[in-house]
């Protein structure tokens, strides 16, 4: 493993810019800051190969001296937000492997930097593309602040709970075969008393036959039309005395069980409050800057789109 952080490590240098904007664009929905493409930390940024730096924080020891430059935890830390999550989440475990990194990284910084790379035309424009993904971030960061406690989220679940209306939800078990004929033959088993769910692990053809046919508990919509309409006209302990025909094959349909659905917990559906909260943020926003703005749209060919408003 360290071997191959080793080799991530030798291009992730090589791109570092670039990766730092990819990162940013995911940082975007989760709230967090881009790393710098400079060491970070106690280490003075924009000085790199310069040796200038602040007093270390408590806990945050030296690492390594780079030409002088000292080098800080905490910079290896931030270096290392860069890397893919089983990296970055593990940060002691590969830590040696990330301090030579960052090593890496500095030389290479210092090496560019002497070679005047900071004055060249594709850097600074390298620079400025990530400017423009950082003051989009900060911008929709700023316009989320405060939105997303968990005191608006859970209004957000109450308002979302009140307005659900009761759905009753199925169990059922099945048996899958490929003809008509299997199938009558399994309902006759069963009216002999045989054991639905030893016949379904010996006759179906559908792969989660060996937990006796079980499918849990399903909506309307979960199942095809026909399955759920032949389910649902069942009582508890039930089975289908006629085969059932779908896409599929044909089904022979044991019910189990109903119920109207659970309520989810906040704490299940939390995540998914955030993400909607934040699109309806965002697209509102957004609207309002559309509103606002004099927008002219053309098509691939130059010409103006269609009932657009000539340009002026």
């Amino acid at each position: 493993m360290i071997t191959s952080l080793q080799r991530l490590a030798a291009g992730a240098g090589l791109s570092l810019l670039a990766t730092t904007v990819a990162l940013a664009q995911t940082d975007t929905q989760s709230g967090t800051t881009a790393p710098s493409t400079t060491t970070q930390g106690t280490t003075t940024q924009g000085t790199t190969g310069q040796g200038t730096t602040s007093t270390a924080p408590a806990g945050d020891p030296v690492v390594a001296i780079v030409n002088g430059q000292t080098l800080h935890r905490s910079d290896v830390v931030a270096s290392a937000q860069s890397l893919p999550p089983q990296y970055r989440n593990k940060v002691d475990e590969y830590f040696p492997a990330l301090v030579d990194r960052l090593i890496d990284i500095t030389l290479m910084v210092d090496e560019g930097r002497k070679q005047k790379l900071q004055d060249d035309p594709e850097v600074k424009a390298l620079v400025t593309a990530y400017e423009d993904q950082a003051i989009r971030e900060v911008l929709l960061r700023r316009q989320l602040k405060d939105k997303l406690s968990d005191a608006a989220l859970k209004q957000k679940y109450d308002e979302m709970t009140k307005a659900m209306k009761p759905q009753e939800e199925l169990r059922a078990s099945h048996i899958l075969v490929a003809s008509e004929a299997e199938a009558k033959d399994i309902i006759a088993q069963l009216e002999k008393g045989a054991d639905f769910a030893k016949l379904a692990k010996e006759k179906s053809k559908d792969p989660g036959a060996t937990n006796g046919g079980d499918l849990g508990y399903f909506s309307d919509g979960d199942m095809v039309p026909e399955f759920w309409a032949a389910a649902d006209k069942l009582n508890k302990g039930e089975f289908t005395k006629t085969p059932v025909k779908s896409q599929f094959g044909w089904h022979v349909i044991l019910l189990t069980d109903k119920r109207t659905k659970p309520t989810p917990t906040f704490d299940q559906v939390k995540d998914q409050l955030k993400d909607q909260i934040t699109q309806e943020i965002i697209a509102a926003y957004l609207g309002g800057l559309h509103k606002a703005a004099k927008i002219q749209k053309f098509g691939p060919d130059g010409k103006p789109l269609p009932d657009q408003p000539a340009a002026q």
